[in-house]
């Protein structure tokens, strides 16, 4: 970096960074860090893009802003898309073994409480779970609106989750 881009930076630093860091801080929340990273890159930005800093194509304030918010909304976007990785010393638990007996003994409890409910809520139960239908594909097999299923499926789950309880089902 030359003496004339050193002196370009701090004099870009003295004038707009306390503005830019506010401005900043407010795009990620508060998050101190994050803030002060994006700041760091607006201002490489502008050193790597000193023709946008002519004051004939616009104010500089303005494009280390606008340059700041489009950083936030690329890391917003990298970061929505991006699976979260979990950093640990610990190995994980060894998973549990399947007991068949326990399941076998769920799928009678469940099948037992499904029993208790009235047609029309089992019938939509079974579309949208076991059959594993859309809403509008299970509306279409029982011949009712779509609406109708939503409100038919809260119920149901409501009259489910009663049954199993009944039957001293908790949790």
């Amino acid at each position: 970096m030359s003496d004339h881009d050193a002196q370009l930076l701090r004099a870009l630093h003295d004038e707009h960074g306390e503005a830019l860091y506010t401005h900043a801080l407010r795009l990620v929340n508060g998050d101190r860090t994050r803030a002060e990273d994006l700041v760091q890159e607006t201002l490489l930005r502008a050193w790597r893009h000193p023709e946008s800093l002519d004051p004939r194509r616009g104010s500089v304030r303005a494009w280390l802003f606008t340059t700041a918010r489009n950083l936030a909304i690329d890391a917003w976007r990298r970061r929505s898309t991006r699976v979260g990785e979990v950093y640990t010393d610990d190995l994980p638990e060894p998973s549990e073994t399947v007991d068949e007996a326990e399941r076998a003994v769920e799928a009678w409890t469940v099948a037992e409480a499904l029993s208790r409910l009235s047609p029309t809520h089992r019938e939509v139960l079974v579309e949208c779970f076991y059959q594993g239908r859309s809403v509008a594909e299970a509306a279409a097999r029982l011949g009712v609106p779509p609406g109708t299923v939503k409100s038919r499926t809260h119920y149901a789950l409501r009259s489910l989750r009663l049954a199993l309880a009944e039957m001293g089902v908790t949790g």
